[in-house]
């Protein structure tokens, strides 16, 4: 189903829309602020999915007991050689 509104744009918003329709990107200035919205709605998508995975990892770690925490110096002893060995050190 399609709507019809009346959206306003700032001049170098409707000269953007209007230089993607002439190179033939978006056949209209409608479909190209559609496909802005699309890519707004998957953003947010991928958005709460990732604050959701975080959410998870963060509850697993604060379940971790401290018997199994790692010295940081420990955790990026391996990163820091490898980094100096690229740089010759």
């Amino acid at each position: 189903m399609t709507v019809k509104t009346t959206l306003s744009f700032t001049d170098r918003h409707h000269h953007f829309l209007s230089e993607k329709v002439g190179q033939g990107i978006f056949a209209t200035q409608s479909a190209a602020v559609a496909a802005a919205l699309e890519q707004m709605m998957q953003d947010e998508a991928e958005r709460e999915i990732a604050l959701s995975a975080l959410g998870q990892e963060i509850r697993a770690r604060m379940e971790t007991p401290r018997t199994a925490f790692i010295d940081q110096d420990d955790a990026f002893s391996a990163a820091r050689a490898t980094i100096g060995a690229a740089r010759g050190t």
